[in-house]
């Protein structure tokens, strides 16, 4: 159809061709079928595509109202109510307007309507396999109850993608809307785990959705190389917004000036160059919510006891599955069918039962709601960081004079007040008993831990106790501002008393 009015209407030239091609693709983007008008607090008014609406309104997406989007901070921060579910749709929305502006500014990048539809739908699923409290279940509750597993919520999110389309029978629907499967399957799956085990062993080019001619399409959900993505820009709005925090990062500004560019023989997304400076705001605007949200120390207690609820419970938690096959809750990430049914309402369902042997369980979630929480008694800062790379090491800009052509920027060109990486690593203690002479005993041996590691003096810990001096030696003042204050040789580890760790154990 295309070589016959490519024929008919005597063009000849490429940059012709694709221009054509770039007009018939837009028309043909127009669908019979009305699009759905979602009001979001973040974005305003959206559309998503009927394909969509038929993927948000099943079963296995519809779970996401009930998954909490920061697990046990809704706990410290009473606004931060909203759920995965809202933010799933958020990141549909911008991983379209992120590929369609790409779209319209290069026709020549050849982004056809399965590509547009395959990003949103990838952008739309990346989060269903997430488990209850979020971040909290992959993060700490299946370590410790099935620690040989290297288990992540992004492989959930592609069995659950799958498990949604069987039994809600899509694939008839996508073939209906333009979609070739199984190819463009998995590439909406690689979109969002990234190159599939069983098919990128032995290749150089990973992914088998797309040809590297499309590699920019992978750095638009989940962008393995730099981090830059639609998740992280719905979720700083969205978090933002709902925890009273502000969001430095205009997203908008980026869509205006994103571009392709070719970066050693690979084609990748790059901002124009006067737009770095929004970048690093991006970076600052992460950290800021790891530090005074994502990383509070009474959200992360909060969350350290839900897991210790979690485990008690889970040999007397059973959850249906395929054929009627019972599953305990660290055993229904091997279902689907199963595993729709575990959301957030576990708490509810352990603290509320009759059962006597969740009773353990139940002690500890009635603890969280009367606030008789774990007490911090302080953190401290390694001597030594994580090596974590700079955060623009895999971003390239582009120029106004020549914008085909991709570049790096130093972080000194930028600023010299700039940092060097937004990102820190702390050591946090807590203690579960409560009583006054354990706190201060757990207070006096984690200042001797840190003294003895050379780490900087605990702070911010709930447990004030000036009476308790250094066992060794004297350490920094309150008034000494330098960073070498009180750091001297680090003291024999030889013969240095032991911390008592059975002042850590429940009573």
């Amino acid at each position: 159809m295309i070589s016959f009015l490519f024929s008919c209407t005597s063009i000849r030239s490429l940059e012709s061709r694709q221009q054509l091609l770039h007009c018939l693709q837009k028309c043909w983007q127009f669908s019979n079928e009305p699009m759905k008008v979602f009001n979001d607090p973040i974005h305003g008014h959206i559309e998503l595509h009927p394909l969509l609406v038929r993927i948000v309104d099943t079963p296995q997406f519809q779970r996401l109202r009930h998954i909490k989007q920061l697990g046990g901070t809704y706990l410290v921060f009473p606004g931060a109510s909203h759920n995965r579910f809202e933010h799933s749709v958020g990141v549909g929305y911008l991983a379209g307007s992120l590929v369609q502006a790409l779209n319209e500014r290069q026709p020549e990048l050849l982004i056809s309507k399965q590509d547009i539809l395959c990003v949103q739908i990838a952008g739309l699923c990346h989060d269903l396999g997430h488990g209850p409290f979020s971040h909290m279940f992959d993060g700490m509750f299946i370590p410790k109850v099935r620690p040989e597993m290297n288990w992540k919520h992004e492989t959930a999110s592609v069995q659950m993608f799958d498990h949604l389309v069987k039994v809600n029978n899509l694939e008839p629907v996508m073939e209906k809307y333009g979609l070739s499967l199984p190819g463009d399957l998995i590439f909406i799956k690689e979109q969002i785990a990234g190159p599939l085990d069983n098919i990128a062993s032995g290749s150089k080019w990973p992914y088998k959705g797309r040809s590297e001619e499309k590699s920019f399409l992978y750095e638009i959900v989940a962008n393995k190389r730099n981090g830059i993505d639609v998740d992280k820009w719905d979720y700083f709005a969205r978090d933002c917004y709902h925890l009273g925090i502000q969001n430095n990062f205009d997203y908008h500004r980026f869509l205006k000036f994103a571009r392709v560019c070719d970066v050693k023989g690979k084609k990748h997304i790059c901002t124009r160059d006067k737009e770095v400076g929004d970048l690093y705001d991006m970076f600052h605007t992460r950290n800021c919510l790891h530090r005074r949200a994502y990383q509070h120390k009474v959200g992360n207690i909060i969350e350290v006891m839900i897991t210790e609820a979690l485990v008690k419970a889970d040999p007397h938690i059973q959850i249906r599955g395929s054929s009627g096959k019972m599953y305990k809750m660290s055993e229904a990430i091997e279902d689907m069918e199963a595993y729709t049914k575990l959301t957030d309402h576990i708490f509810e369902q352990i603290l509320y039962s009759s059962n006597p042997e969740l009773s353990e369980a139940q002690a500890i979630l009635q603890n969280i709601i009367c606030r008789q929480l774990y007490k911090c008694v302080g953190q401290t800062t390694p001597e030594t960081q994580l090596n974590v790379s700079q955060c623009l090491k895999f971003v390239h800009f582009y120029c106004k004079n020549d914008p085909n052509k991709a570049i790096k920027i130093r972080k000194n060109q930028v600023s010299k007040l700039l940092p060097e990486r937004f990102a820190e690593q702390l050591i946090r203690v807590y203690c579960k008993k409560t009583d006054e002479r354990s706190l201060e005993a757990a207070k006096k041996y984690f200042v001797q831990w840190c003294m003895n590691r050379n780490f900087s003096k605990p702070q911010d810990g709930d447990v004030t106790a000036p009476e308790l001096t250094p066992l060794k030696r004297d350490w920094q003042t309150d008034d000494d501002d330098s960073d070498e204050g009180g750091r001297g040789s680090r003291l024999p580890v030889n013969g240095e008393r032991s911390v008592k760790t059975n002042l850590f154990n429940a009573q």
